[in-house]
């Protein structure tokens, strides 16, 4: 439920307007007066706020020109006597939301209040869209896709979300760029018991240390050059939520200390304010980089790494599950079918090979930007392989887990050439594209190195760039089915 302040010097009252919310399951946070207002707002955020006009020292209009410097967007609701409406309006002028007339039902005050309240998550709503679209440039912020596929490592990924998700731990999300990190993150929070806060997500590599640090913990009117207003940051937003630090790699030093203190204590400064403020967020971070490998070489603060990877997770490159390239594709041909109010188009199954076969070194997000791509200049229903052919030959002549070469080298223990005569080398030996089927290729190439190294799962996993997790889901399932040996 809402959280809200409720401000009355007589103890009477405070205390029936406080049992009369909080019977209706509503968290109330008690003052006895303005200045003890005044803290407690600048110290943490409320959805509403009711308060007395009369009170000594600071009355209710004071309270409300202390408030709107530190949070312009929480309505307030004013009681008032009879005799002092027009110090009522006086303050629906200054900014409140609303005021009660003394006396007043316990039905009238909840009325009021949730009334209030709706108001402030609609407010906070719009500010939370207009802060997800301003990253609405960068479509590795956009839940393009779903985590789609059934192939084993995607279920394997589902299952390791699924116990993320009903923890409230920070998560280190690491993995290629495009390889699904962000819809993974999305999907931890939709699984989560946050799932009905917000959900943000910045890119941390797109500011600079100063904007960056204004969009983080927000800043006061006044605390730079161009802040004309209060400004509330993305912790301040995503409060009750998941806040997404995408790429946090690129965080300057000086602002990664900031960031330890907010995951350490949940409590933060904005820019140009001395005060605390306390918030309740979830943090995923994202990067592309090894961040231990960026401990060791002194970029990345090493205490900050260990409160990040509290819940590590990678994301597989999209080669290392090639099963779900079709499931893929046609999710992405539906998708765009369904944006632009088309017939869903098809792939013709050579074009749908080929796919297969590359090696995607964009991942998934290379292979969503080929299918709408082939969706929009398809000139019929079906998309054949020589309209997308082009389209991958141009990044460089990828293959699943494989590299070029013209001629078979006199290392190989696989010298059979592929489809165009050329070989394919992996770990100096070359396999075929013949008559066989790419998962078997991919099984020989996995298997020949594994003997190489002579079963030592770390160094294959490490020779052939995938993870060791990855490789034993591999053995495992070539193992169930009979097709590898049984001592690998």
């Amino acid at each position: 439920m809402s959280t809200i302040l409720v401000v009355d010097d007589k103890e009477m009252m405070r205390d029936s307007v406080a049992s009369t919310l909080s019977q209706k399951g509503h968290t109330v946070v008690t003052a006895v007066n303005g200045a003890a207002a005044l803290q407690r707002v600048s110290q943490r955020t409320f959805d509403a706020i009711v308060t007395d006009l009369q009170m000594p020292e600071m009355d209710g209009l004071g309270l409300l020109d202390g408030i709107v410097p530190i949070d312009d967007q929480v309505p307030v609701v004013v009681m008032t006597a009879y005799g002092t409406i027009e110090t009522a309006v006086e303050a629906m002028k200054r900014g409140a939301y609303d005021y009660l007339t003394k006396p007043f039902s316990g039905d009238i005050l909840l009325q009021t209040v949730e009334r209030a309240i709706e108001h402030s998550r609609l407010l906070k709503e719009n500010q939370i869209l207009r802060a997800s679209m301003s990253q609405a440039s960068n479509p590795a912020l956009l839940p393009a896709h779903a985590l789609v596929g059934d192939g084993t490592i995607m279920q394997s990924i589902r299952q390791e979300i699924a116990k993320i998700a009903s923890s409230h731990a920070t998560v280190l999300l690491c993995g290629e760029s495009g390889s699904g990190k962000e819809v993974a993150a999305r999907s931890i929070h939709e699984q989560s018991p946050r799932m009905k806060g917000p959900f943000l997500a910045l890119n941390c590599a797109a500011l600079s240390s100063t904007l960056l640090e204004s969009e983080l913990f927000g800043h006061e009117r006044g605390a730079f050059t161009g802040a004309e207003k209060l400004r509330k940051g993305r912790f301040e937003l995503a409060d009750g939520g998941t806040l997404l630090l995408d790429e946090i790699s690129e965080i300057a030093p000086e602002l990664q200390a900031k960031l330890l203190r907010v995951l350490q204590e949940q409590a933060f400064e904005r820019v140009g304010s001395s005060t605390s403020r306390s918030v309740d967020v979830r943090v995923i971070a994202t990067s592309n980089r090894d961040l231990e490998l960026e401990v060791q070489k002194g970029s990345f603060r090493e205490d900050l790494y260990y409160r990040l990877n509290v819940l590590p997770m990678r994301m597989p490159p999209l080669r290392e599950h090639t099963e779900d390239i079709s499931s893929l594709a046609v999710h992405f041909l539906q998708q765009v079918a369904q944006r632009e109010g088309s017939q869903v188009k098809q792939f013709e199954s050579e074009a749908l090979q080929r796919l297969v076969q590359y090696a995607w070194p964009g991942n998934v997000r290379e292979l969503q930007n080929v299918c709408e791509r082939a969706a929009v200049l398809a000139s019929g229903d079906v998309i054949t392989d020589a309209l997308i052919s082009p389209w991958l030959r141009s990044s460089g002549d990828h293959r699943i887990g494989v590299s070029i070469e013209t001629k078979p080298t006199a290392v190989g223990v696989h010298n059979i050439p592929v489809i165009d005569g050329s070989y394919w080398t992996v770990n100096e030996h070359l396999v075929c594209a013949g008559d066989i089927t790419l998962e078997q290729i991919e099984r020989d190439a996995i298997v020949a190195t594994l003997r190489k190294h002579d079963g030592h799962r770390q160094r294959t996993a490490s020779a052939l760039g995938i993870g060791v997790r990855t490789l034993g889901l591999k053995l495992k399932k070539w193992k169930e089915m009979q097709v590898v040996e049984q001592n690998l």
